[in-house]
């Protein structure tokens, strides 16, 4: 794609992949809209916009994201520019309603097949295991940390699932805390209060959820929502300095990712927040 400014883009998925994909996008220009469900049980909050989708906007790193009720409103806010529109819709109701240009699939899902989103605009970017151009995509982007991470995919598929999330002080998986059974995740933590080591951060049905190590919540779920098993509900920064709140390296290098496999051309600058 030439250009981005103007181009309607769909991204699917409100976590801080999604997100920072949005943002970036907003940022060259394009007219974004972002789609998830009702209700998310995304954990870092801080670093996205998923708290529009309970409190009705949510601001990362200068750019709102403000929740729409339907296809009238986000052409609204396209047409004033300075906020991204988040919706509920369901994707087929937006794909009938609007011709997307771009469509990104950023709903990161583990160990789950991603859908053939090829139909969904004239050029689709799958992000992460399981894409493989042509076949579910136009074109992929890997998500995996490392060296390849952010690379643009054209001619194979995305490397499969593996590795791990980056050592913060030496500790890896060991800051997650997974549902350990699926069920109404109840909690009233807040996301960047200090926390011990086996301190009760809620609950999943009747099962006690503990921080695993000493640190700084960087992300919980929202209170009440409903978590399957295995799904992520918190994650323990144990850095002096956490970081709670904006893009993270991962979602950015995505995100760029993201903007060269649709032409972006590197040393080109994203736009400063729209006042």
């Amino acid at each position: 794609m030439a250009a981005l400014k103007g181009a309607k883009a769909l991204v699917l998925g409100c976590g801080d992949v999604g997100s920072a994909v949005a943002h970036r996008l907003h940022g060259a220009a394009a007219c974004v809209v972002l789609c998830d469900l009702a209700r998310p049980a995304h954990a870092r909050r801080g670093m996205a916009y998923t708290n529009a989708l309970f409190d009705g906007t949510a601001e990362l790193e200068g750019v709102m994201g403000r929740l729409v009720p339907d296809v009238a409103a986000i052409r609204s806010c396209w047409e004033g520019g300075q906020d991204i529109p988040i919706v509920t819709i369901p994707e087929e109701e937006l794909l009938r309603e609007i011709r997307f240009d771009v469509a990104v699939e950023a709903t990161m899902r583990r160990r789950r097949t991603p859908p053939d989103i090829r139909g969904f605009a004239t050029t689709t970017v799958g992000l992460g295991p399981g894409f493989t151009p042509g076949v579910n995509c136009h074109v992929a982007v890997e998500t995996q940390w490392g060296s390849s991470m952010g690379a643009v995919v054209r001619d194979h598929p995305t490397a499969t699932l593996g590795g791990g999330p980056n050592l913060l002080e030496g500790v890896g998986r060991e800051r997650f805390v997974a549902a350990p059974v699926s069920g109404r995740w109840r909690s009233q933590a807040v996301i960047g209060q200090p926390v011990n080591a086996g301190d009760v951060m809620g609950h999943v049905g009747d099962c006690v959820v503990r921080a695993p190590i000493d640190g700084s919540l960087r992300g919980v779920s929202h209170d009440d929502v409903d978590v399957r098993e295995g799904q992520k509900l918190l994650e323990v920064d144990p850095r002096s300095t956490p970081q709670i709140q904006g893009l993270g390296e991962r979602p950015l290098a995505i995100a760029r990712g993201v903007l060269l496999a649709l032409g972006w051309e590197p040393g080109r600058e994203i736009a400063q927040p729209r006042a």
